[in-house]
Order: C-alpha cells, then structure tokens, then sequence
C-alpha cells in the first residue's frame, strides 16, 4: 500500500482497540486485490437514542489505480449487532461497551463488504467473469 491508512472517529471514545481491528482487516484485504494504493475509514455514531440504542456507520474507501471502492455501511438493530450488547443494566459503562461491540460487528461487516467487492474486480481484471452473448444474435 502506498499511503498511509486513514481512520476516522467520530463520537466513539477509547478506540485503541478499533483502530488495531481496522488495521489488521486492511492488511488482509491487501491479499484480495494487489494494487492497492490507500485505504481510508470513518467510523461515526451520529445519534444517540436512549430507546433504540446508538447506531453505527462505517464508511471504508479503498483506492486502486483508476477508480475507488467504496463501502457504506450502516448495521440494523437485528441479528449480530442485538446479540453484541452487553447484558448488564442500562448506564453510561453499558452504553460504551454497546457502542464498541456495535462498530466492531458494522466494522468487520463493511470490510467482508469491501473484500467481495475487490474480490470482483479482481476476477474482472483478470478475465475470469464469463461474457454473455447478445440475445439473438448468431
């Protein structure tokens, strides 16, 4: 990789360990597609809701030579994420640990998200995806 990773927080205190997940997922997708040049993520919990808990959204950039993949994404409140949640009663401590399980479920979805993407383009570049002949045509 050219540049440097950039990550971004916003509204997420105590990231040290998000920023080692998001480093470690940027070094595998580098696997992937060779000709990475840089990588960029925000990571943003823009509401704060009491009732339905604190959403968050990732938003990962891969630069290539040529073009960008970019991946938004923003986990619902079902499946994965619910079951991240921490147990104990409501308070500020059970909120924070939320927050963090919470963007590191939206962050390992997005990069799964980022990796298919690179994985296609990867497969287009080298010709492995199958063309189609027009209908009708002899």
């Amino acid at each position: 990789m050219d540049k440097p990773v950039q990550i971004t927080f916003h509204n997420i205190d105590d990231t040290t360990g998000l920023e080692e997940a998001v480093r470690a997922r940027v070094n595998a997708l580098e696997a992937y597609h060779p000709h990475i040049v840089g990588c960029r993520l925000l990571v943003d919990v823009p509401h704060r809701h009491r009732e339905h808990g604190q959403q968050v959204q990732v938003r990962v950039t891969v630069s290539l030579p040529g073009e960008d993949v970019v991946v938004t994404h923003e986990p619902t409140r079902h499946g994965a994420t619910a079951a991240s949640e921490p147990a104990a009663a409501p308070g500020k401590v059970a909120e924070a640990d939320g927050v963090r399980a919470d963007a590191l479920v939206a962050i390992r979805e997005a990069f799964d998200l980022a990796r298919r993407r690179l994985q296609d383009l990867a497969r287009k570049s080298r010709g492995d995806v199958k063309r189609h002949e027009a209908p009708g045509l002899p």
